[in-house]
């Protein structure tokens, strides 16, 4: 299996690696655009600015090739910055046009839900009910914990593929799920056990695939 994550200087790409080495995989971490043509998963990762991430997959040349990747049907995985990436727009840092695989906008978390002010960013674990049964989410029971650190998070236009959700001063979607395309708002690799289970089901779903 040709497994690649995605290098453009703006994710954890250690952590993710090793996650996926525990699933029986030894992934290629590379920015070349080149590598996506014959790979059977890809796997995008990110942390930090959603603009500045937008400007570092331009300059690689990855902008087009992901969203031709995405479209091919093969399976694809986005953490957490690597979610927002897929909508159309990101509101962060004044506003950025994202990779538009999926329809929606990033907003920025409110500093308040109604009750006590509240922590920007969100860090540390927090539970997402599940509400599909897409095979990424295979053996994860809805209310399962996981690592989350961010400050924006992404409003899809359209609920079909919005497959988790997370309360933090609002309900948000934290998984999303369609066809070949997931991605999560948290770090399944920073999350124990079940988010290793994320990994392993998208890596079976690739070695379906094959």
């Amino acid at each position: 299996m040709k497994l690649v994550v995605v290098d453009y200087e703006s994710g954890n790409l250690r952590s993710v690696s090793r996650a996926l080495e525990s699933c029986g995989v030894t992934p290629l971490v590379s920015g070349d655009p080149g590598e996506l043509d014959n790979a059977d998963a890809v796997v995008l990762p990110g942390v930090g600015s959603g603009p500045a991430a937008m400007t570092a997959l331009r300059q690689r040349g990855l902008v087009e090739p992901l969203r031709e990747y995405a479209d091919s049907g093969r399976p694809f995985l986005g953490i957490c910055l690597g979610l927002q990436l897929l909508l159309d727009w990101t509101d962060e840092e004044g506003g950025a046009p994202c990779l538009g695989i999926v329809p929606g906008k990033v907003r920025r978390l409110p500093e308040s839900g109604g009750g006590p002010a509240l922590k920007i960013p969100h860090m540390g674990w927090n539970s997402v009910a599940i509400s599909d049964s897409h095979p990424s989410l295979c053996g994860i029971d809805s209310g399962s914990y996981f690592y989350f650190v961010h400050s924006f998070y992404a409003e899809p236009s359209e609920q079909a593929g919005v497959a988790g959700m997370t309360e933090y001063g609002l309900p948000f979607c934290s998984v999303y799920a369609k066809d070949n395309v997931v991605a999560t708002q948290f770090h399944p690799e920073k999350s124990g056990p079940v988010g290793l289970r994320i990994y392993r089901n998208f890596v079976a779903m690739a070695a379906e695939g094959l």
